[in-house]
């Protein structure tokens, strides 16, 4: 596709870009400058992407995780970058292609079927939209927290996501998951990887627990045994940097695919799911990526993380190595710097 493209507006974007330039200082000062929000040409979005790749690919630091044995194997030298515009063009880089585990990266887009299914609401009311303040996989929180569950991109919240999808057995739940992360990549079906659910459901008594806690509390809305195994299938989807970037261009596009022009989520649930990806999307390093980033995003151990940039595009990056909070460290420096490039924090007023 040549040229440049159009900015696909939306009512979302129009507000959000409202609060950007809306805002004046009391002591009279000039109004603060929106940023230039026209979608880069192809050759300077392809530049960059090959430049993050390039700066990053040789980074040593951070290692596999291990606490799931089937993710210590695989190689940490694979890097992939990927940006996804809302007009669906793909620019790539490195190992775009090497399908790895979804893991937590699929939370958001499953609670998108919910939220289609039941509304926003019924999020807030049967799991909660707050951050924890403690680890994604913490069953202090359930004890301490006086709503059990508080947040569903947290493992809690996320397999309580999972018991609230309408079905009438395991089967139709785990066929409408998987149906729904596979049309968000834009593919028929994203393949399960067997042995990673092995090595994951062998080794769930963290989440077994968790399960059986909320369960115990009135907070979990099926079968604990079946929602945690239907969670862990969805965890080990295998998904492309470049299918996670289209992923995520379906958020940046108001809820619609690029690709094949199916609506995923109403666009009106389109801001309330990308809020929890920006307060809670990084473990525990939320606030330090919405600090310099400035992006909604949602990372996982497998090594993959996506970012939105509300009307405009997605910034997809994997790489299995690891820093302590559990997130990819070559992924996140390479969306960063490609947001610090083109400019695309939501809070810049550039």
């Amino acid at each position: 596709m040549k040229g440049q493209s159009k900015r696909l507006g939306s009512p979302m974007i129009t507000l959000i870009g409202a609060l950007i330039i809306g805002f004046t200082s009391l002591a009279g000062c000039e109004t603060v400058s929106a940023r230039d929000t026209s979608i880069p040409t192809a050759v300077e979005l392809q530049r960059v992407v090959d430049d993050a790749h390039a700066k990053f690919k040789d980074l040593k630091d951070g290692k596999n995780a291990d606490y799931i044995p089937i993710l210590a194997t695989i190689p940490s030298e694979l890097f992939g970058v990927a940006i996804v515009t809302n007009d669906g063009r793909v620019y790539t880089a490195g190992d775009s292609d090497y399908a790895f585990a979804i893991e937590s990266v699929s939370k958001p887009f499953n609670l998108a079927m919910v939220m289609q299914e039941q509304g926003p609401e019924a999020v807030r009311e049967k799991i909660g939209v707050e951050p924890t303040g403690l680890p994604f996989n913490s069953k202090l929180a359930i004890e301490l927290l006086k709503t059990r569950s508080v947040n569903p991109l947290v493992n809690a919240g996320a397999i309580a996501q999972v018991s609230m999808v309408k079905a009438k057995d395991e089967d139709e739940r785990w066929a409408k998951v998987q149906g729904n992360l596979s049309a968000f990549a834009g593919v028929k079906e994203l393949p399960l990887s067997d042995e990673t659910f092995k090595s994951e459901y062998e080794s769930a008594w963290s989440n077994r627990a968790i399960a059986n806690l909320l369960y115990n509390y009135g907070r979990l809305y099926s079968d604990p045994e079946e929602a945690m195994r239907v969670y862990t299938k969805q965890c080990s989807l295998l998904i492309t940097t470049e299918e996670l970037g289209l992923m995520g261009a379906t958020l940046s596009n108001g809820g619609v695919n690029p690709k094949t022009g199916k609506r995923l989520l109403n666009e009106e649930h389109v801001p309330e799911l990308l809020s929890l990806m920006l307060t809670a999307g990084f473990y525990d390093e939320s606030g330090q990526w919405s600090y310099t980033a400035g992006l909604p995003s949602k990372t996982g151990v497998g090594g993959g993380i996506v970012s939105v940039v509300p009307g405009e595009m997605a910034i997809a990056a994997f790489s299995p190595r690891l820093n302590e909070a559990g997130n990819s460290v070559r992924a996140q420096k390479a969306i960063n710097y490609i947001a610090e490039q083109l400019q695309l924090n939501i809070f810049d007023g550039r």
